[in-house]
Formats: C-alpha cells, sequence, structure tokens
C-alpha cells in the first residue's frame, strides 16, 4: 500500500477533531443543531488552516445518512455511511470542488451553474466548494452573482480563499463568513505530539517546538516538515538534526548575544557574528529568533506575572525570564525595533554577514546612558544655571564685564566675581560664594545706585517668575540708556557695559532693535520722480514693456524732459541697449508721450525699483511689528520660550 502523508492521513474527518478553531466549529455545530442553515459560506484565512477541511466536513453534516440510512442533519456526521466515506474519498457525485485558480474564467463558472437546476442524485444536498475563489475573473463573479443570491433549496455554497480583500463586496455580502486563524505554536505542538504518538515515532520535545515554530500557524506546513523530519531523522526527531534540517539558529547563539548587547560587550557579539559566518547559520533566521525571545522578554518585562504560565517543561523559559530582568525595558524595545527593521537591510549590503553585524552592533551605539552619566550631566547642566548666593531678589543685577580684563601690573589678581545665572566664570576653580568687595559693600543698600532704566522697564518680572533651570538670554544696553556701574577690578580704570537679562514679554519686546531698511539712504521724492513713478507703474500695468525695457524703466531715474526728448539716467551701462530705448519709446508713445530718450551714466537716486523696495520694506516692518506686538506671541514667547524664525514672516 502506498505511503500516505501525514497530512492527508490525519486530516480531520469531524468537527470534534479540528483544533485551533473553536470559534467556527462552535458556529457551524449551532447552527447544524438548530437547522439554521445558510445558502453560501466564506471560509477565509491563510494557508493550511482547515477551510478545504472545514468545507468537506460540513458537506458530510448535510448529507449524512447515519449507521442505518435514517439519520439527518448533524453536527456530528457518522463517517461510515455512503455520502460520509464518498466525500471522504473525492467522489460523492452531489459534492463538487472547483479550484478557481485554474478555472477562473466565465465558460467554467457557468458549466458548473448549469449543474444547478438539477437535483441531488444521492445525498440530501447539492454542495459547490469554491476554492481560491478571490482569482475568479469579474466576469466570474458576475455569472454567478443571482444563483448566489437565491440559489435552489437544496444547493449550498462554500467559498474558500486566502485573499478576501479581492473578492467583490456583493459576494461577500451574500456569504456568511468565517475567517479561520492562524494556529499558535503551543496548539501545534500539542496536535504533532498526539500525531507522533499514534504513528509510534519518537521526538525530543526541542525537536517539535521548533517545527511549531517553522509552520507559522500552518497546521498542514506542521505536518508536511513533520514527514521531511521523519525522513532526515531516519524515523525519529532528535533536536539537533531539526534544528539542522531547518536551518534555524540554535536559540543558545540568541541568549548569547542578547546578553552580550545588554552587557555593551562589542568583542563578543562580534565573535559571535563570526561564529554563526563559520557555521554557515542564516543570518535572518537569526533575527528572527532574536525577534521573538525579545518579545517574549517583553512580554514578561510589562507582565511579570506572565512568567508562570510559560512552560516549566521549556529549557529556555528560564533563560528568557533572566534575560528579561537584566535587561532595561527601553533597551529591549530597543532592539526589537532594530533587529526587525534590520531584516530589511540584509539584501541590501553586499554582504548579508556584515550587515548582521551592523544590526548588531547598532544597540550598543544607541544604549541609553546610564544613572552615574546622567547624574554627572545633570550636575554639569545644573552648574552654569546656580545663582549668586549674595543676591536673593527674583531679579538679579546686570551682569558687568569688562572691556580691558588685563589687571594692573602692580595691583594682586582681583578675586573672581561671583558666577552669573548665565556665564559662570572659567577660571574660579573655589566655591561660588566669595566675600563682597571693599568697595562695593562699603555703600549701604539705602544708597546704592539706582537700576538702569531697561531693568525699570522689566518691571513684570516679578509678576512672572522664572522656572528653575531656565537660562535668560542676554542683551546689550540699549543705547541712549545709562549702563549700570561696575564694581573695580583692578586699581587700573578700565570701562564696563551692562548686560541686563531679559525675559521675553512684553517688556523686552520694547528692547528688541527694530529691523532697519537695507536701502542705503532715504528717496527724497521729487516732482519728476513723482512723474515717472506712475508713469512706469502705468506701462508694466497695461504691459506695454516687458524683459529689458522693462528693467530699463524701474532702474532708471527721470533727471529732465523737454517737450521733444527726456533724459534718463542709470547707473549701468547694459540697460541702456537701443533695442530697450526703441521699446521704452514706443511704449511712451502708446501712452501719448512722443518723444525721445537720451541716456546719461551716472548714480541713481529715485526710480521707480528704489520705491518699490522702500514700499516693501515698510510692508515688511509692519508686518513684522504687528506680529511681536501680538498678545498671543508675546505670551507664547513668554510661557513656552517659543521664537520667532528670522525670515519667516512675509507681509499680505
Amino acid at each position: 500500500m502506498a505511503y500516505l502523508v501525514l497530512a492527508r492521513k490525519h486530516r480531520p474527518k469531524n468537527f470534534t477533531e479540528m483544533v485551533g478553531q473553536e470559534h467556527v466549529v462552535q458556529a457551524l455545530a449551532n447552527a447544524l443543531g438548530t437547522q439554521r442553515l445558510h445558502h453560501a459560506y466564506l471560509f477565509t484565512g491563510t494557508r493550511g488552516v482547515g477551510k478545504t477541511t472545514v468545507s468537506r466536513i460540513l458537506a458530510k453534516s448535510l448529507n449524512c445518512q447515519g449507521p442505518d440510512g435514517n439519520g439527518g442533519i448533524t453536527a456530528t456526521p457518522c463517517g461510515v455511511c455512503q455520502a460520509c466515506r464518498d466525500i471522504d474519498a473525492g467522489r460523492f457525485v452531489d459534492y463538487t470542488e472547483l479550484d478557481a485558480a485554474s478555472n477562473r474564467g466565465v465558460d467554467e463558472v457557468q458549466q458548473l451553474l448549469e449543474q444547478a437546476v438539477y437535483k441531488p442524485v444521492q445525498g440530501r444536498f447539492k454542495v459547490f466548494m469554491i476554492d481560491e475563489v478571490h482569482m475568479l475573473s469579474n466576469t466570474a463573479f458576475n455569472a454567478m452573482l443571482k444563483t448566489l443570491e437565491e440559489p435552489p433549496e437544496y444547493l449550498k455554497f462554500v467559498l474558500a480563499t486566502t485573499d478576501p480583500q479581492k473578492v467583490p463586496v456583493t459576494v461577500l455580502s451574500r456569504c456568511l463568513q468565517f475567517n479561520l486563524r492562524p494556529m499558535a505554536p503551543e496548539t501545534i505542538l500539542e496536535h504533532l505530539t498526539r500525531v507522533l504518538a499514534g504513528e509510534g515515532v519518537p521526538a525530543e520535545p526541542g525537536s517539535l517546538r521548533l517545527l511549531a515554530r517553522a509552520a507559522r500557524g500552518s497546521m498542514r506546513d506542521a505536518l508536511s516538515l513533520t514527514d521531511q523530519a521523519i525522513a532526515y531523522g531516519n524515523g525519529e526527531l532528535v533536536e539537533t538534526g531539526v534544528r539542522q534540517m531547518l536551518g534555524s539558529v540554535d536559540r543558545g547563539h540568541v541568549f548569547r548575544l542578547i546578553d552580550a548587547i545588554a552587557q555593551g560587550d562589542g568583542k563578543t557579539v562580534v565573535e559571535i557574528s563570526e561564529g554563526l559566518r563559520r557555521d554557515g547559520l542564516s543570518a535572518a533566521s537569526t533575527l528572527e529568533e532574536m525577534t521573538t525571545v525579545l518579545q517574549a522578554m517583553a512580554v514578561l518585562q510589562a507582565v511579570p506575572g506572565r512568567g508562570a504560565a510559560l512552560d516549566a517543561s521549556d529549557a529556555e523559559a528560564g533563560e528568557t525570564a533572566r534575560l528579561a530582568a537584566s535587561m532595561a525595558p527601553e533597551e529591549t524595545q530597543l532592539l526589537y525595533s532594530l533587529c526587525l527593521h534590520g531584516r530589511g537591510e540584509l539584501g541590501l549590503a553586499p554582504d548579508e554577514y556584515a550587515a548582521l553585524t551592523m544590526v548588531l552592533l547598532r544597540p550598543l551605539a544607541f544604549k541609553p546612558t546610564g544613572a552615574a552619566e546622567k547624574k554627572t550631566l545633570n550636575e554639569a547642566e545644573a552648574a552654569p544655571r546656580r545663582a549668586p548666593a549674595a543676591n536673593s531678589s527674583s531679579v538679579p543685577p546686570p551682569v558687568s564685564l569688562p572691556a580691558s580684563p588685563a589687571p594692573s601690573p602692580s595691583a594682586p589678581p582681583p578675586p573672581a566675581p561671583a558666577p552669573a545665572p548665565v556665564h559662570p566664570p572659567a577660571r574660579d576653580p573655589e566655591p561660588p560664594v566669595r566675600e563682597p568687595h571693599p568697595q562695593a559693600s562699603s555703600r549701604p543698600n539705602d544708597e546704592r545706585e539706582p537700576q538702569p532704566e531697561s531693568m525699570a522697564d522689566a518691571a513684570p518680572i516679578d509678576e512672572q517668575p522664572v522656572p528653575p533651570g531656565h537660562r535668560l538670554p542676554v542683551l546689550d544696553a540699549p543705547q541712549g540708556r545709562p549702563a549700570a556701574a561696575a564694581p573695580e577690578q583692578s586699581t587700573a580704570p578700565s570701562r564696563a557695559q551692562a548686560m541686563p537679562l531679559r525675559v521675553q514679554g512684553t517688556a523686552g519686546m520694547r528692547d528688541m532693535p527694530q529691523a532697519q531698511p537695507s536701502g542705503s539712504t532715504p528717496i527724497v521724492p521729487t516732482e519728476e520722480g513723482d512723474f515717472w513713478y506712475a508713469t512706469v507703474t502705468s506701462m508694466v500695468a497695461k504691459e506695454l514693456i516687458g524683459a529689458l525695457a522693462r528693467e530699463l524703466a524701474l532702474q532708471s531715474q527721470l533727471v529732465g524732459r523737454d517737450e521733444d526728448q527726456w533724459l534718463l539716467r542709470i547707473e549701468r551701462e547694459s540697460l541702456g541697449q537701443s533695442g530697450s530705448r526703441d521699446k521704452l519709446q514706443g511704449a511712451l508713445a502708446a501712452l501719448g508721450h512722443s518723444v525721445k530718450i537720451a541716456i546719461e551714466i551716472g548714480a541713481v537716486s529715485d526710480s521707480p525699483a528704489r520705491r518699490n523696495k522702500q514700499a516693501a520694506e515698510a510692508r515688511q516692518r509692519e508686518a513684522e511689528e504687528a506680529i511681536h506686538n501680538d498678545p498671543l506671541v508675546q505670551a507664547m514667547m513668554r510661557d513656552f520660550d517659543a521664537r520667532i524664525v528670522p525670515g519667516s514672516l512675509r507681509p499680505v
């Protein structure tokens, strides 16, 4: 007798033998028990999850006659009557299976539908099973729509597909749809254990776990791989042999890689990667196994009690739990993401093992900073923000910087001033608390010099305290306002300039320097200039001039005009070409000025182009002032440290 493969030999014969699809089995069993039968069923799911098997069991349930020949519709077909045995053997005349992948035309569908007018010959119902129905053409779908919607009472449609998105909605709406899910590795492992026990094939638990993971949710693939593994192991399943057959990477390599990455040991990572190259193990399989382990680690880190639910017989579960405890959750997520995206980079690199090494070294480059390093960085960032101990007010005094820092040769070096909130002294090795200078402290608080006017304008600072650690910008004292007197740094006189601190807000906006127009000198309007500007604007608006003639008119200055001749002054000789001059004369003639144009070279102080530029700059300044003075913008600058990007404002 010919050998029958495991996938066919152990195909379920009834609903009770099906595994992993309880939601479909329960719905169909209840419908059969209550006689609430739909005329069309659609089963969807990936390959090897039981779509054809469910269709055959459904056909047997509809046509089962019972062992005594008096049975009816049932959810538990007997399997011994003539109808059940013929359906299992594939020769039942009232059960028709059509492969739409090779019979996708309208002619094949019409031949099938022609049989719908005839009643069943042997069974109770005719069952038309169309596999891979999404492969049918549009005309074939249209041909079966009417029959699919209102078939005879003795006809049932069963459609199966792996891609339901390609099935027209007009077909989907006429069917009762069931989605068969991919099976979990644990479900496949349990079923393989029962199958091999029935076959009498010895198998190691580790080999069955490898086969269950390699099946990727397909029971048919799992049984086919088991057949191959039995032949490879000469009648037995050994973990090392199955791993070598599948080409999968030993989890030991994966555990050592994750451990080395967690410890930041780049040398071990490179050595393991080179070992994988020497052993010829797949780089893609390495990253795939790593993502599987990292996913289990992330679950253990997020739900610590999940570890108790792991299989106690799985030796890898304890190692997974150990790695989950040794690696931070953010590192686990980062490594998982890098491994997941690294699989797509293997085909782009000239050597997949070099790409694997780069993917494995990448987590070390992005490893989160340690707690000690974070503490050092925080202290270094907080040092420049310490306020002077001598000043307890909320507004620090202006910082005076000497223009000439060199002290007098005869005087001893003065003590460094207390560090300011913005610029701490780089040369000060001592603590920031120092005795005040005698000259600065000899004057009582009531007799000290008044604050400059710019600081008086910044009075709202008390009402808007600066958050701790916030760095305040430093601006030079505005011109025309007194600067605070600085304490003497040495016996030699030195000039000092006060640098008040500014908080972005209403007060700070008054200290902001206003943008100056880019023009060299302001234009002094003249009668000739006004006349020439109006004339050129009219010619441009009426499109009487273009290109070089328009540039000549815009860049020139009307110096004088007679009844028959006008004198224009230009700065560049290239503008005064004869062709441009002739076109400009023609445009003036169209406006009623039949004159000749004379041109001279010289400095131009009033031209239409300069006037247009001056007007544009004025509009730009008005737009910037409107934005800067807007209360909402000022609030955002004050509360959220927002800033206006230079050059981003344009007048409307």
